[in-house]
This record gives structure tokens, C-alpha cells and sequence, in this order.
């Protein structure tokens, strides 16, 4: 067993069930930036919509404060990949707009339990937008289910990240442009802190990476753009943009691995509609009592 393998952070049935209550929490979130995403609105005044539904809800923002990040969530506007904070910017027709946020709910035991999950649209609606934003859209999307489907038969972690390539590759032939594949952002895992071991990559290497263990709970979030894929950071220490100025999209799930399957438990369906042109289920989980 790898040293990276032992970090990896086992849950039990009732610690998942937690996680899942946490995931509903960022449903919720998504449900009303989803509604409140329209022309005019800045992203400051979205980020309070983001932290009124986790207040109503009882839970806290794993965005707020880490790392000094100033607000519940990451709102990341055309070539901006992630991390962008929200303040007196204001939307406009056919914006590409990334949503990146999360929330914990607290056990007994005052430990965390970490929801993440993220999204793109187009604010205002797809008719205002460019085809190839939303070609762009729809490969980002494709390839989030396609990596959460590899999960649910892989044996290794590097399967996710062949999955990615392999819609990439399919949509380069189908659209007749190459989406860039960001790889200075990753995945990880997620539990009792809202990143773990062990990191997810969205593109294939020669290793392996761990085995794939029931228990394992992970924040898969493919990240691609409609050029380059290399990014740089701007001075606010947090936003990070294509150095090409080509926009870019983002989708994650916090997604856990059961026996025979996978439970996406930030999607309130648990992941029917995605997994379903796989042809797979979740692997849900019933509360008890």
C-alpha cells in the first residue's frame, strides 16, 4: 500500500449519509444561483444569495475564509477558469458564468462533513449564446458524467482521467475544434475537510493512481476552455484565466464509491439523469429510523 493510499480517507454508511446531507445543501445553493443568474445582477449579489440558502439550511460555507477566499462562492466569468470572487462586477447577455461552491454540515462529534460541486451556464439563457460556448458546455458536462461513470467499474484512479480525454477526443473530432483540458486544477478527495487525498486529475498519465476502494468519497471537476489550457492568476491572489483569453468552463460532483456502484451526493437525484446513457444507477443509500 502507497503512503498516498493509507491518506485516503475511508467513510463508513452513516459518515456518507452525512455527506449526503451536506451535498443537498449545495443542490439547494446551485437551485437559486441557477434562478438568480440573469443580466444586471452583480456577483456580489449572488454570493449573498449563495449564503442566505446555507444559512436557512443550518450549514456553514467551506468557501468562506479558506485561505482568506472572501466570499461562500467562486464565480468565474468567460476566460476566468476559477476561483473568481464575487464583488460589484454585473452580468451580461451570454456571459459564460462558473459556479464553484460548497458547505459542510457538523456531527456529534463537531466533525465536518464536506459537500463541493460546481456548474457553467450561460446567463441570460443558451440563446444568447455563442454555438461554440455551447459545445463547450456540452463536452465539460459529457466528460464530469463520462469520469463519474468510469468510477463506478474503475479499479484505479487514473481511469477518470482517461475517461476525460476520451470525450475530449471524441468532441474534437465531432465539433472540429480541440476544448483544452486545464491541468494545474485537480480534483481530490473529500471528507471531514473539504480537500484530501487523493488528488484527481483530469487527464491520463502513465500511473495508475490508487485503487478504487468502496468508501472512498471524491470531487470530480473537469475543467476546459475553448483554446489553451494554460492559466494564470491574477493579482487579487485567487482568480485564475486562461493566458489566452479563451473562456472556459467548469462541472464537479462530489461523488461516493459504494460496492457495486456510485452515489453522486451532490446531485439531487443522486445521479440517475447523468448515469443513465451509461446505463447505470446510483448506488443510494436509505437513511435509517
Amino acid at each position: 500500500m502507497s503512503v498516498q493510499d493509507r491518506r485516503i480517507e475511508i467513510k463508513s454508511t452513516n459518515q456518507i449519509l452525512k455527506m449526503r446531507r451536506a451535498g443537498m445543501v449545495v443542490v439547494a445553493i446551485h437551485q437559486a444561483l441557477r434562478e438568480a443568474c440573469e443580466p444586471g445582477i452583480t456577483t456580489g449579489e449572488l454570493d449573498q444569495i449563495s449564503a442566505a440558502v446555507i444559512k436557512r439550511m443550518g450549514a456553514k460555507s467551506n468557501f468562506l475564509g479558506y485561505g482568506g477566499f472572501p466570499a461562500t462562492v467562486c464565480i468565474s466569468i468567460n476566460e476566468e477558469v476559477v476561483h473568481g470572487i464575487p464583488g460589484n462586477r454585473v452580468l451580461q447577455f451570454g456571459d459564460l458564468v462558473s459556479f464553484d461552491c460548497g458547505a459542510y454540515i457538523t456531527d456529534d462529534a463537531s466533525r465536518q462533513w464536506h459537500g463541493d460541486a460546481a456548474f457553467s451556464m450561460i446567463c441570460g439563457g443558451e440563446t444568447h449564446a455563442r454555438p461554440d460556448d455551447l459545445q463547450l458546455l456540452s463536452t465539460t458536462e459529457r466528460a464530469l458524467w463520462s469520469a463519474i461513470a468510469a468510477l463506478a467499474n474503475a479499479k484505479y484512479l487514473g481511469e477518470i482521467g482517461d475517461a476525460v480525454e476520451k470525450v475530449v477526443a471524441e468532441d474534437t473530432l465531432r465539433y472540429g475544434w480541440e476544448p483544452g483540458i486545464v491541468e494545474e486544477y485537480v480534483g481530490h478527495g473529500i471528507g471531514t475537510a473539504m480537500h484530501q487525498a487523493p488528488d484527481v486529475l483530469n487527464y491520463s498519465t502513465r500511473s495508475r493512481g490508487p485503487k478504487i476502494k468502496p468508501g472512498m468519497v471524491l470531487a470530480i471537476e473537469p475543467m476546459l476552455t475553448r483554446g489553451g489550457s494554460v492559466t494564470k492568476e491574477l493579482s487579487d491572489g485567487w482568480t485564475a484565466v486562461t493566458v489566452d483569453g479563451s473562456r472556459a468552463a467548469h462541472f464537479e460532483h462530489t461523488v461516493a464509491v459504494l460496492p457495486g456502484g456510485v452515489w453522486v451526493l451532490t446531485a439531487p437525484d443522486g445521479g440517475r439523469a447523468g448515469l443513465a446513457p451509461f446505463g447505470l444507477s446510483p448506488r443510494a443509500i436509505a437513511p435509517r429510523g
